[in-house]
């Protein structure tokens, strides 16, 4: 794949106008100096490589859109080649990208550049992981809470919808929304879903009059309710159903689990979550588990046990058609013990796809050819055009 700017008549060559005054406030200052070094002694066409040093899913958009406009604003000439297509597994160390094009101005653009890259293709990486290890329940992002502000807002927006995309072309349900509308575009839907907050349960004064109170004000739409605000989820989703049969009879009534880590799901403690897991799938709980492992399966908060106590005391009261959604720190990990459990979730509300390291989100530029020569710094030579 080719991506191209040619050079084109702007305000200038400028590097102080418009977008430029970003990349000189932004950039490392050893790139600046470089840049009045070269502007001395001459410059050099270059090819840069892009990469990180683990493995991703390759999200380039938004860094090649940045080089777009950056290239355009100044007037200059920069050759952008993906070296896999937006989605695709890329091993660590393998190029992304390569940039070509003067050194003058593309080394001061390096800084930023990484920025848009690294980030986003971890965050895909890890939506895809989460979507392939359960690949029949439908996930919901809700990062906008986590991030850093807009941009980061965007950017891991975007990185959740190619991860999705690629788990869905292995057959995934993927992603089917995410919790506002600025973002929601990069889901393909209109506007954000959701339902209810905690504090419009403390509002209300009670689970149930939260429910009624929505159901008043949207009346024609399905409705997830949070049941963990009171400590009682399966008393308190009972009763929602009861007053609502005919929503839970049509698919159309959810609970939303987010019970926090500092108690048990209503009923349960570590004997009683045992024993629910040896009553549905046995063989969850007598593998060695890690100590991480074991408080997804029998801990405290939205553990497997949770999920199916909630799913039996549903189906015992009649309300097989009411759906479960589970939300809180449902990352790779915990995704994939509860597909070990066998976990009767519809939904996963999650942010966790952010990168929780985030030192592996550095990506790494390197010139590999200086006026057509290959040339790379000793130990990566891995880089050289092949």
């Amino acid at each position: 794949m080719l991506w191209r700017r040619s050079k084109t008549v702007t305000k200038g060559d400028d590097i102080h106008d418009g977008i430029g005054v970003d990349i000189v406030a932004r950039t490392d200052s050893y790139f600046t100096r470089t840049r009045k070094i070269l502007e001395r002694f001459g410059d050099k066409r270059v090819t840069y490589a892009i990469f990180l040093r683990r493995p991703v899913i390759c999200a380039p958009r938004m860094m090649r859109d940045w080089i777009e406009a950056a290239a355009r604003e100044k007037g200059i000439e920069a050759e952008l080649t993906l070296t896999h297509e937006e989605g695709a597994w890329v091993g660590a160390g393998e190029p992304l990208a390569y940039l070509s094009g003067g050194m003058l101005h593309l080394s001061e653009m390096e800084t930023i550049l990484l920025q848009k890259i690294g980030p986003a293709c971890v965050a895909a990486h890890n939506a895809w992981q989460m979507c392939s290890m359960l690949p029949r329940v439908a996930f919901l992002a809700m990062d906008a809470r986590h991030c850093a502000g807009a941009e980061m807002q965007d950017m891991m927006a975007y990185a959740c919808s190619v991860g999705s995309a690629a788990a869905k072309r292995d057959g995934a349900v993927g992603f089917v929304g995410n919790a506002n509308d600025a973002t929601a575009h990069w889901f393909g839907t209109a506007r954000g879903l959701g339902t209810m907050p905690h504090s419009l349960i403390g509002y209300a004064g009670s689970t149930l009059r939260a429910a009624e109170m929505f159901r008043e004000t949207f009346p024609g739409e399905a409705m997830t309710v949070l049941a963990d605000y009171f400590g009682q989820e399966i008393t308190d989703a009972l009763a929602v159903c009861a007053r609502f049969p005919d929503l839970a009879a049509q698919g159309k009534l959810s609970f939303r689990l987010d019970t926090h880590g500092g108690r048990f799901l209503e009923g349960l403690d570590p004997a009683s979550s045992y024993a629910v897991l040896e009553r549905h799938v046995p063989g969850a709980i007598r593998n060695y588990r890690d100590e991480a492992e074991l408080k997804f399966l029998i801990g405290t908060g939205v553990s497997a046990a949770a999920i199916w106590r909630m799913r039996e005391a549903l189906d015992d009261a009649g309300h097989n058609a009411a759906k479960i959604v589970a939300s809180s720190g449902f990352g790779a990990a915990k995704c994939r013990v509860m597909a070990d459990a066998r976990a009767p979730i519809d939904v996963v509300g999650t942010g966790s796809f952010i990168p929780d390291s985030w030192h592996e989100t550095y990506a790494t530029a390197d010139i590999v050819e200086y006026d057509g020569k290959p040339m790379v710094k000793l130990g990566r030579e891995f880089l050289l055009r092949r």
